[in-house]
């Protein structure tokens, strides 16, 4: 039969056994790397996941993430070569290569970031500084972020940090200059479009100038073209009128009259106070337009009836 001490030992054993082999193994995710210290000197560094094991009791781990961190960098003011004041904010990612630098350096993340937040200030401030406003906002703003993403890697590379990328989101005046900015760039422009709307109205000018001169031009040449037309259609009636008068002076006499009457006498547009006997109405008297014979004696012979 056992004895209660017996199993009471066995019991303590088991417990120290577990002990141990809990305090023997660690873990490592696929996000993190661990770094293996033995009373405060690095051991070794593990960057695999799974199952690891360790000297219980002496030896302790410290996990470091192996993913891209991100840097949130407040906004700064930057002076950029022509004087002009940017407030700039940027970020940046980077991620921990050396865990046993890391560890030795700085020890946390925290402290990197307040580390690496320190380091991207300064070199936005150097790489700025020597450009102009112009560069900075549109010019070469790529070409720019490369530069400080290769200071501040080469700075941030003695703490066992690889700095991925460096980013600017934004790069304004301040705001007070902003306006006063605006302000200048409105009124540029107005005094462009007022310059544009000057040199389009001389152009309109100049166009309407142009044409009023070929229109008046046009209708002079019309008008001395009509003008010859004319005098030529006139002259060939003249010519026409005197051949007809030089084959038949009776019948061309007889032409103008029938002329004149469909001129002179229009319906309720005709008012003459002739004598009947005028040589305008001879044709109404006689087809020949000469006085009948008997037309004197009548006349004459009328009075002493009376």
């Amino acid at each position: 039969m056992r004895s209660p001490v017996t199993g009471i030992a066995a019991l303590i054993i088991l417990l120290v056994v577990v002990i141990i082999g809990y305090s023997s193994v660690f873990t490592v995710r696929q996000t993190e790397q661990v770094l293996v210290v033995r009373l405060g000197e690095p051991v070794r560094i593990v960057t695999e996941p799974g199952l690891n094991f360790k000297a219980p009791f002496i030896d302790s781990v410290i996990s470091l993430d192996k993913r891209i961190l991100d840097l949130e960098n407040p906004s700064q003011e930057v002076i950029a070569s022509d004087q002009k004041r940017l407030v700039v904010d940027a970020f940046a990612r980077y991620r921990i290569k050396n865990a046993l630098r890391f560890y030795q350096s700085i020890g946390t993340i925290q402290a990197a970031n307040v580390q690496l937040t320190t380091l991207l200030n300064a070199a936005l401030r150097r790489v700025l500084g020597e450009v102009n406003f112009i560069t900075v906002v549109r010019d070469e703003r790529e070409r720019l972020m490369a530069r400080i993403r290769e200071q501040l890697d080469h700075e941030a590379d003695g703490y066992g940090i690889q700095v991925v990328d460096v980013r600017i989101r934004r790069a304004d005046l301040p705001e007070q200059n902003s306006q006063a900015v605006y302000q200048r760039m409105q009124t540029e422009r107005q005094r462009e479009a007022a310059e544009f709307r000057a040199q389009g109205g001389q152009k309109a000018q100049e166009i309407r100038s142009r044409a009023d001169r070929e229109g008046t031009v046009i209708v002079a040449e019309a008008n001395s073209t009509a003008e010859q037309v004319r005098g030529e259609g006139d002259a060939e009636r003249n010519r026409l009128f005197a051949e007809a008068y030089g084959k038949d002076a009776d019948f061309f006499s007889f032409y103008r009259s029938m002329t004149a009457y469909e001129n002179g006498l229009r319906a309720n547009d005709t008012r003459f106070l002739l004598r009947p006997d005028s040589d305008f109405f001879k044709y109404f008297g006689s087809a020949s337009g000469h006085p009948s014979a008997a037309s004197p004696s009548a006349a004459a012979a009328a009075p002493k009836q009376q």
